[in-house]
């Protein structure tokens, strides 16, 4: 089997599109969702879509937010 910089080494001789596709390849092997945190992310977003329907939670300007964590 090939070491890793002997792949990198091999990986540079390709075109920039084909790095390019590689490197989605790869990544995307890596970026398996967790079904779990996923449906846990589910219900939050519900509970919270509910509350505010309910008048229970304001919605944020999104314009204002961004302001706020740029400084």
């Amino acid at each position: 089997m090939e070491t890793t910089d002997q792949l990198a080494k091999k990986a540079m001789g390709l075109n920039p599109t084909e790095r390019i596709r590689l490197v989605e390849a790869i990544l995307g092997s890596l970026d398996k969702p967790d079904l779990e945190i996923e449906k846990k992310w589910i219900a939050e977003s519900e509970a919270r879509y509910q509350a505010y329907k309910k008048g229970e939670l304001a919605a944020v300007d999104w314009e204002e937010e961004k302001k706020r964590y740029s400084r």
